[in-house]
C-alpha cells in the first residue's frame, strides 16, 4: 500500500493523545480517551497510547497472528509496563484501536472504539465504526450538550457523563475500547477485503471524522475524494476551520471544540 498519514493535536503545541504508525502493509491508530477523572496512572493518556500502539505494531507484523490476539497480546504487555499503577481503577487509561493489514490476497481489519475506517472496493463503499460508545451515557450527554463549550455547567457535565460513560466501558451492553484487560480483544470489530478490487481506504480518528459524522458536510465517497486530491492535511484543516467558526458548540453541540485528528490514507501499490 501507498500510505499518506498526519496527526494534528487538539490546539497547538497540546498533547497529542491520538497514534498512529504506518507501513507499506500495516497501519495501526489510536485514539487516546481524553481522562476526565482520575485514572489511578502516573503515566496518562497520551504515554499509554504510544507504548499500546508499538506493541500492536510489533506483534501484528507476524501476518500468522490474528488480530485479535496482537491486540491482546499488547495490552497485557503495556499493562506489564506500569503494574505500580492502578490498573483496576474505573479510569485507568484506554484507546480505542484500529488495525489495518495486507496479509496475502486481503487487507485485514480490526476496530475496538470509535475510529472509522473506510473502504473503497470498486463496486462498493464499506465503512467499518464501532460506535458503541455512543448508545451509553445518553441522558448525561444531552445534558451536556446543552451547554457551550468553556462554561462551568459544561464542564461539570462532562464530568458526570464520563463516570456514566466509565459504568458502561468494558462492559456487556456497554461499550469496548483497550485498557488493561486483555479479554476485550476478542469484542473487536473485525473482518477483510480482497486487495483485488480495492481502489483505496482510509482510517480516521473521531476528530477528523467530524466532516461526516458531526459536521455532515461530507458524504464518505466525497471524504475520500478529498483525500485523493488533497491529501489527508487538507481534511484536518477544514475540520479545523470549521471548529473555530462554532468556537462554542452552538451549531455543532460537542464536548471540546476540538479533538486530536489522525488521518492515514492509503491506495493500492
Amino acid at each position: 500500500m501507498i500510505v499518506d498519514a498526519v496527526s494534528d493535536p487538539a490546539k497547538p503545541g497540546a498533547e497529542n493523545e491520538d497514534w498512529f504508525s504506518a507501513s507499506s502493509r500495516l497501519v495501526v491508530v489510536l485514539d487516546g480517551a481524553t481522562a476526565r477523572t482520575d485514572t489511578g496512572c502516573v503515566h496518562g493518556v497520551s504515554w499509554y497510547a504510544a507504548h499500546l500502539g508499538a506493541a500492536i505494531s510489533a506483534y501484528a507484523e507476524d501476518v500468522a497472528r490474528a488480530l485479535p490476539d496482537a491486540l491482546s497480546l499488547a495490552i497485557k504487555a503495556v499493562a506489564g509496563e506500569h503494574p505500580s499503577c492502578d490498573l483496576q481503577s474505573a479510569g485507568t487509561p484506554s484507546s480505542a484501536v484500529a488495525i489495518l493489514r495486507a496479509n496475502g490476497e486481503v487487507v485485514e481489519y480490526l476496530a475496538l472504539g470509535d475510529i472509522s475506517l473506510v473502504f473503497d472496493c470498486g463496486d462498493r463503499l464499506e465503512v467499518i465504526t464501532d460506535d458503541r460508545v455512543e448508545g451509553t451515557a445518553g441522558v448525561e450527554r444531552a445534558e451536556a450538550d446543552k451547554y457551550p463549550i468553556g462554561s462551568q455547567q459544561k464542564n461539570d457535565a462532562m464530568v458526570r457523563m464520563k463516570h456514566a460513560e466509565l459504568a458502561a466501558r468494558n462492559m456487556p451492553g456497554g461499550f469496548w475500547v483497550a485498557a488493561a484487560d486483555p479479554t476485550v480483544a476478542r469484542e473487536a470489530l473485525t473482518g477483510a477485503f480482497p486487495l483485488r478490487g480495492l481502489r483505496r481506504c482510509a482510517v480516521l480518528t473521531d476528530g477528523a471524522a467530524r466532516l461526516v459524522r458531526m459536521f455532515d458536510l461530507l458524504t464518505w465517497s466525497s471524504l475520500l475524494d478529498l483525500l485523493a486530491e488533497s491529501g489527508p492535511a487538507e481534511v484536518v484543516s477544514r475540520v479545523r476551520a470549521i471548529e473555530a467558526k462554532d468556537p462554542e458548540g452552538h451549531r455543532w453541540p460537542r464536548n471540546k471544540r476540538s479533538d486530536d485528528a489522525t488521518v492515514v490514507y492509503m491506495t493500492p501499490a
